[in-house]
């Protein structure tokens, strides 16, 4: 097992860059009137299709109270709408409004704006470097969290 200074763990680093990344994008979307969480909700919707509550949270990897809180802002501030769900009355589907697609642009602008500030400096290949790295970094670290998940289930099974 690697030693590693505390300035040079990858996950210091990795979660300090995180960290940085979504404060920087949270000075540049508050003046449109979003947070960051709400990206991944936006981004999702944005091709017209209306998607169940469940699958948002699904999709964008948070528990279904925060997602109910999110959409709830999101609502509010008239980004989306909410629709009964023909196949299940107890559900809704919750779609994207005119609004939230009009500022979608300066988001995506914001976010793209963010990560070239991010990569200045590095080469194309270093870059297509870091996103393969990162890549191969993530897919370890779903298939491990898979793993134990399904240790611990199995463990707490009568």
């Amino acid at each position: 097992m690697r030693k590693w200074a505390q300035h040079e763990r990858p996950g210091y680093l990795i979660n300090r860059a995180a960290r940085l990344m979504l404060r920087l994008a949270d000075i540049k979307f508050r003046p449109l009137g979003l947070g960051v969480a709400s990206f991944p909700v936006l981004s999702m919707l944005r091709t017209g299709q209306k998607l169940a509550q469940k699958e948002l949270a699904l999709c964008a990897r948070i528990e279904q109270p925060s997602m109910a809180q999110l959409l709830s802002r999101l609502e509010r501030d008239g980004m989306i709408k909410r629709s009964p769900d023909p196949a299940d009355g107890r559900s809704s589907l919750i779609s994207i409004t005119r609004k939230a697609l009009g500022i979608l642009p300066e988001v995506d602008a914001a976010v793209d704006a963010g990560n070239e500030m991010a990569l200045a400096g590095m080469s194309d290949d270093e870059v297509k470097t870091l996103i393969d790295l990162l890549q191969r970094l993530i897919g370890n670290l779903e298939r491990t969290a898979q793993h134990e998940q399904v240790a611990i289930d199995r463990a707490e099974e009568p």
